[in-house]
């Protein structure tokens, strides 16, 4: 799901720098407030998780692939912008390291799995979770990620509408919205939405139960 380089137009990508960059300015200020002795070990071990299993990725019809993210379960677990921070940093570090995504593309691929994802997970699971939790939980991850898939699916979709030569050959990514939303959000909301959904609610109740033993242990210490 990631954009690679030369996929998007300067004129789409540049402003995307103007949005993220204050954006996750002002996420990592929200990070240092969240985080402490307790936060930090699960941040970390769950941005490498994320790292993980978005290098997994699924070529899909359309030109591009698929992935689970793992952004929901920061988002629930701690806050959107901690999910959002975390999950721009993974995305740096596969574009710098591997390949995976680009650099021109970064801010794009960051507002749209990080920010959006993000976002969309945090108050879909608050929402759903006064009627049930799981389902709260597995609809988060499976909200998150076809949201991300939305976003990613216009960003490449209005490349040939709006730039291409005088013949109206693209001059970027070349299949139009007709192309990139059936194949990348119907797709993410037939499996990989799935797959991201049973992950936030495994991953999450997991993390309930150790935090929950932890505090069972330390009440009977004192």
């Amino acid at each position: 799901m990631h954009i690679p380089d030369g996929y998007l137009s300067p004129l789409t990508y540049i402003p995307t720098y103007a949005v993220a960059i204050p954006t996750l300015a002002y996420g990592i200020k929200k990070l240092r407030e969240t985080l402490n002795e307790e936060t930090y070990p699960f941040i970390s071990t769950l941005t490498a998780l994320s790292f993980l299993v978005m290098m997994i990725n699924i070529p899909i019809p359309g030109g591009t692939s698929g992935h689970a993210i793992g952004t929901a379960v920061l988002s629930i677990l701690f806050s959107p912008w901690v999910a959002f921070v975390s999950i721009s940093l993974v995305l740096l570090i596969q574009a710098l390291i591997f390949g995976d995504g680009g650099i021109t593309s970064l801010a794009v691929n960051s507002l749209s799995i990080g920010f959006a994802g993000s976002f969309s997970a945090y108050y879909s699971y608050k929402f759903l979770k006064k009627f049930n939790e799981n389902l709260a939980l597995f609809f988060g991850g499976w909200f998150s990620i076809v949201v991300a898939s939305l976003f990613i699916a216009i960003f490449l979709g209005i490349q040939p509408i709006f730039f291409h030569d005088e013949d109206g050959k693209p001059l970027y990514f070349p299949f139009d919205l007709s192309i990139t939303i059936p194949a990348l959000v119907g797709s993410h909301m037939l499996y990989f939405g799935v797959v991201e959904g049973i992950f936030t609610l495994v991953v999450v109740k997991f993390i309930q139960k150790i935090k929950s033993s932890r505090t069972e242990v330390n009440l009977n210490e004192n």
